[in-house]
């Protein structure tokens, strides 16, 4: 058979008698009669060649391939649902929201702004990192909701795209705990010959970490270079070597102890922003969480300092 000869009326139905399991209550709910509803599915049946339900008692019981059947009917007509939900500036059933993240941002980050929806059965994430341009041409297409980026995006008439600034937060030298506990550097001025690891070129705040070390004449003995913040976070625990990152990056062994803010430079900050198109449809949600983004990007704070009501780490 043919996607043509398939006939998405008869699907529509069978789908509400397996939601219900009633033929009786579909049929009320459809505003039809019990013997035109039975006879549509029955032709829903011939057209797939197999049964879709079988009788017990009083009871329409899905077949093995009902249950299948049903699956692909869910998927849909709920993004049927949440079509018209979007379109009309609500939500209906599961929302499902595409953000995609530039690959230099912290992972960290990222979950403590998602956490609320964690929870949320309503809500069906599509999570994707990649390189911004990448990303905004899937934005531009329709295919993403929201780009996560640590930089804003230039205006351009040809591809309108809006920038919201959602934080900030100070760059830090951090350091194994065993070896750094208690002790202070300036930043870059303390840091020639040291072991270093550093973000990769393509990281917002490269360019500028290079920049104060070359105003200072300092050179710090870079032992990597990184651009996945996941990774940066591992060689900070595991090297013994000093590294520059967002705190956020590893609040989890701040907290523990593990690992210690050595320094900080007042001049490095990295900026995170959710890029979106203007004139796109309203996502209830999503428009929440981005105004609540300030206060859920916070990282937990216990043990990796205090940070100031509202700022980010």
């Amino acid at each position: 058979m043919q996607l043509e000869q398939l006939n998405f009326h008869h699907l529509f139905y069978f789908w509400r008698v397996a939601r219900l399991g009633h033929l009786t209550r579909a049929a009320q709910e459809l505003h039809t009669s019990q013997s035109s509803l039975s006879a549509q599915i029955r032709q829903l049946e011939e057209r797939l060649g197999e049964a879709l339900f079988v009788r017990e008692g009083r009871r329409l019981v899905l077949t093995e391939t009902g249950h299948l059947v049903q699956a692909y009917a869910e998927n849909i007509f709920g993004l049927g649902q949440e079509m018209l939900g979007r379109l009309q500036g609500r939500s209906e059933g599961v929302v499902r929201l595409r953000i995609g993240s530039v690959a230099t941002m912290s992972r960290n980050y990222q979950e403590n702004l998602f956490r609320p929806l964690l929870g949320d059965a309503a809500v069906a994430l599509t999570l994707e990192s990649g390189p911004l341009e990448h990303l905004l041409e899937r934005l531009a297409e329709h295919q993403l909701d929201l780009v996560l980026a640590n930089e804003a995006v230039a205006a351009d008439p040809r591809r309108p795209l809006h920038s919201r600034f959602l934080g900030s937060q100070p760059i830090s030298l951090i350091g194994p705990a065993r070896r750094w506990g208690g002790q202070r550097l300036r930043v870059p001025q303390d840091l020639g010959g040291l072991d270093i690891a550093l973000p990769g070129p393509r990281h917002a705040v490269r360019s500028q970490f290079d920049a104060l070390c070359m105003a200072a004449q300092v050179q710090p003995l870079v032992r990597a270079e990184v651009d996945d913040m996941a990774m940066l976070r591992l060689i900070a625990r595991d090297s013994g070597w000093l590294a520059v990152l967002p705190e956020v990056v590893v609040q989890d062994e701040l907290r523990s102890g593990l690992l210690c803010t050595v320094g900080q430079c007042p001049q490095l900050h990295e900026h995170f922003y959710a890029i979106t198109t203007p004139h796109r449809h309203r996502i209830e949600r999503l428009e929440a969480l981005l105004q609540a983004a300030p206060a859920l990007a916070l990282a937990e704070q216990g043990g990796a300092g205090a940070a100031a009501p509202g700022a980010l780490r």
